[in-house]
């Protein structure tokens, strides 16, 4: 592949980032993680919104206008020749020092990757569901960076995911500081009840693209939807339970801390919001052609 870094177009093999750049020395920088299916890119505005609000929540000043990011987008896709890839626009404040000083970096390092890609997880697992547990490292509270800045700086997540992973699960479900339900450990969270949906306010979570279509998706289809703070409690008893976000798209979870939720196996409701979603990608009415038509 060829990735775009700062204005050109790089084999991946040859892409060069200074050791002094801030995004890779302390984590100061944004990304937005996109979608393009069949020629079209998901949701592009969207995820465009929320990564130029993502640097002006850090004062971090992009050094493409949102149109260029968006044909730096597209053309990095052409370039490759894809129709069908997962895309994550970087943006790090840049090389400096070893000093923290923002004021240090010049200018912002822009590096744009694509990968052909189809599902973040094993087809079986759509269709058995996710084995999960509730970890203790607890989600970043808002009081510290807002959860809506979709920053460089993983680490909590990562820390729940190695708990999963030491605990043979497939996922990590993680609370806020309160101990109500935040998200995954990558994905926003939906819990089911009796034909009501059920996910966290984005107080403690971040306002997923994929979230907020399956929001929208579930009221079209009749499904009340609430946006409510609930425990670990009301998880255990739910009817069914999934994850939602970009790479994951809509996946299920059957199991959290050894307990089965509802029947055990995906239930109706995430699966009908799954299909629904799935046939709402690479359309001209949800995305932005690649390629001239």
């Amino acid at each position: 592949m060829k990735l775009y870094l700062n204005g050109e177009f790089v084999p991946e093999e040859d892409v060069k980032i200074s050791a002094f750049d801030h995004g890779f020395l302390y984590g100061d920088g944004i990304f937005e993680g996109i979608r393009a299916y069949d020629g079209y890119v998901f949701k592009l505005e969207e995820h465009l919104d929320r990564l130029y609000d993502s640097a002006r929540a850090i004062r971090l000043e992009i050094p493409l206008s949102r149109d260029e990011m968006r044909e730096a987008i597209l053309e990095t896709l052409r370039v490759n020749g894809l129709k069908t890839a997962y895309i994550r626009p970087i943006v790090t404040r840049g090389v400096g020092d070893l000093g923290i000083d923002p004021r240090k970096c010049a200018r912002p390092t822009v590096l744009i990757l694509v990968k052909d890609w189809k599902t973040l997880y094993p087809e079986e697992l759509y269709e058995k569901g996710l084995r999960t547990i509730v970890a203790s490292t607890r989600a970043r509270p808002p009081e510290s960076l807002p959860p809506s800045v979709k920053s460089l700086n993983y680490l909590t997540n990562i820390m729940a995911k190695l708990e999963a992973i030491a605990a043979g699960a497939d996922e990590a479900i993680m609370l806020d500081v309160r101990g109500f339900v935040a998200e995954g450990t990558a994905d926003n969270l939906f819990a089911v009840k009796k034909g009501v949906l059920y996910t966290p306010p984005v107080t403690t979570n971040l306002p997923g693209i994929t979230r907020g279509v399956i929001l929208e998706l579930a009221r079209e289809a009749g499904y009340p939807a609430r946006e409510e703070y609930f425990g670990v409690a009301q998880l255990y008893t739910a009817d069914e339970v999934f994850l939602t976000g970009t790479a994951a798209e809509v996946i299920p979870i059957v199991e959290i801390d050894g307990r089965p939720i509802g029947t055990g196996r995906p239930g109706p409701i995430t699966r009908d919001l799954r299909e629904r979603f799935k046939a709402l990608t690479g359309k001209p009415e949800t995305g932005v052609p690649i390629y001239e038509k």
